[in-house]
Formats: structure tokens, C-alpha cells, sequence
């Protein structure tokens, strides 16, 4: 099994957000959540299309995939993090991470094979329920204590729907990809969402307006503006980017299979970072999360050897 260029990409995705989740959490305590999302993508979707613009991405667009490019941001930016922040309102964090991240690679890999962009795998299968499997044991004693208090099923619902509509805006965004790169695509993906976005702040958060305008919690050296400029270069001009380009070249499933390591990555951040506690229940369940990523990601291989196996005659 060969270390690609593709597989150093995933790596380094993966670790970008799963640093995210802190900046998120840093953002939304003092901000409201749609608006430090929109403004997040508004900005990086305006620097990666300018950066589009030098090599005349721009110029070969066709009005003919201009329905395709609104409905991809549709799905990828404004119908994914819309809901998703509305129903973490409602449900637990634990609760919600086991969802969204259990949905998206299963998605992804559904929507795929539908569209014809992915093949089924029983070894890929395998690895998606390996990692899911992770996903509940890692943060079991959320779900416990989720499931003792109780949870509304609109937020759960609005959580799940966030995993599948991101996952079916990236298998339709691959097509795109392929013919404009994956730099003029983030970038309009990331601009058109980010105004859907910020047009539902304004109506469904009272207080955006009023964020909006207010200094205090924007001001130079605050702990917002920093978590909000990682996750503009980091998050979003770096990760989505090869995020994208991930997409196009190993295609959405494996691509979809950090929402397996990046949940770990963020485990490890705040043990050491916050002091929070990471238990053998916690390091069994990211074990088995990283070697479902690993699984997933080599696949084919896995497969292929699996297949030479079978086929080859017992020695005497």
C-alpha cells in the first residue's frame, strides 16, 4: 500500500479540522453560531476566488453549470451548517458529533455509488461500520447522559439532515471540480453559501445585526477574531480546499472518512490543551476510528488483495 500525495492531503485535513472544533466552540460562545459561520465562508470565499480570477477559472466558467454550482453551495454550505446549528441547540454535543460524523461517511458513500462515482466495497462497508462503531464508544457517556435527559427530534433530525445534504452537495460537486479546479470551485461554494447564510442569520438569529455591528467581541487580540481567522485560512482556505480536491481524486467516500479521525484529533487536542479526561473506552473507540480511516482509504487494495488470496491454488 502506497503513501500518496492524496493520503498526505487527508492527513493534513484531518488535522486541520479537527482543530476546528475548538474555534467553533470559541466563536459561537460569544457570536451567534450562522453568523461567525457566514462571515467565515463569506471571507474565504472571496479570497479563493480572486485567486481563482489570476489563473482565468472566472473566464471558462459555463453559464450552463451555473444551476449545478447554486445547488452545490446550496447543499454544502447554507442547508448543512443552517441546521446543523440549529439543532445543536437541541441536542447534546456528544449526541450530535455520533450523528453528524456516523452519517456523513455512509452518506457520502451511498450518494456516491448512486451517481456512479463510487463502487460498493464490502471492505469499505466494513470500515464504515468499524468507524461508527468508534464514533459510540468514543462518546458513550454523552449519549447516556443524552439519553437520560431526553432530545428533540427535530434537532436530531436537522443534525442528520446537515451529514446528507453535505454529503450530496460534494458528490455533485465533483463534476465541477473536475472541469473548473478545485480553487474556483471552493470559492464560489464557499461565497454563495456564506450570503445564504448570513441571510438566514439576520432573519432566525435577533442578536446578528447586532453582532454584526459590535466591537467588543471583534476587537483586535480577542479570542473570537483569532478562532475566527483560523478557521478562514486554516479551516476553510486550506482544509475545504483539499477537501474538494479530495473529493475529485479518491473519490467522496474516502474523502468522507475524516469525520473518523478528526473527531479523534479533537479528543486529543483537549486532553491536552484543556485537561479533559481520555479514558480506555475513549482510546478504544478512536483505535478503532483511525483504523476504519485507514480501512477506508485503502480499500481497493485491501480488496484486491483479498480477491488475489482467494483465487491462489493451496501449496502442498
Amino acid at each position: 500500500m502506497t503513501v500518496s500525495r492524496h493520503h498526505l492531503k487527508f492527513v493534513v485535513l484531518c488535522l486541520v479540522w479537527g482543530l476546528t472544533w475548538i474555534a467553533v466552540k470559541t466563536g459561537v460562545e460569544a457570536v451567534p453560531p450562522s453568523l461567525f459561520a457566514a462571515t467565515r465562508f463569506i471571507a474565504a470565499g472571496l479570497v479563493m476566488l480572486a485567486w481563482a480570477g489570476r489563473g482565468k477559472s472566472l473566464e471558462s466558467f459555463s453559464p450552463d453549470n451555473l444551476i449545478r454550482l447554486l445547488i452545490v453551495s446550496l447543499l454544502m454550505i447554507a442547508l448543512c451548517y443552517g441546521p446543523l446549528f440549529w439543532g445543536m441547540q437541541f441536542v447534546s454535543s456528544g449526541t450530535s458529533a455520533v450523528v453528524e460524523m456516523s452519517l456523513t461517511p455512509l452518506a457520502l458513500l451511498a450518494f456516491g455509488v448512486l451517481a456512479g462515482e463510487e463502487r460498493w466495497n464490502a471492505v469499505g462497508a466494513g470500515a464504515m461500520m468499524l468507524g461508527i462503531a468508534g464514533l459510540c464508544i468514543l462518546f458513550m457517556p454523552a449519549l447516556r447522559q443524552a439519553g437520560s435527559e431526553g432530545q428533540s427530534v427535530l434537532g436530531l433530525l436537522a443534525i442528520g439532515w446537515a451529514a446528507i445534504s453535505s454529503a450530496w452537495g460534494s458528490v455533485m460537486a465533483r463534476p465541477l471540480v473536475s472541469r473548473y479546479g478545485s480553487t474556483f470551485l471552493s470559492g464560489s461554494t464557499m461565497l454563495i453559501g456564506g450570503c445564504l447564510l448570513l441571510a438566514w442569520s439576520l432573519v432566525s438569529e435577533p442578536d446578528a445585526l447586532l453582532a454584526m455591528t459590535r466591537l467588543g467581541a471583534w476587537h483586535s487580540g480577542s479570542p473570537v477574531i483569532g478562532a475566527w481567522l483560523f478557521l478562514v485560512i486554516f479551516g476553510s482556505l486550506l482544509g475545504y480546499r483539499y477537501y474538494v480536491q479530495l473529493l475529485r481524486d479518491i473519490g467522496p467516500a474516502k474523502a468522507g472518512s475524516f469525520a473518523f479521525v478528526s473527531p479523534a484529533i479533537a479528543v486529543v487536542v483537549g486532553a491536552f490543551l484543556a485537561g479533559e479526561p481520555v479514558s480506555l473506552r475513549s482510546l478504544l473507540g478512536m483505535s478503532l476510528m483511525l483504523i476504519a480511516a485507514a480501512t477506508s482509504l485503502f480499500a481497493d487494495t485491501i480488496a484486491s488483495g483479498l480477491r488475489k488470496t482467494s483465487r491462489t491454488p493451496p501449496t502442498s
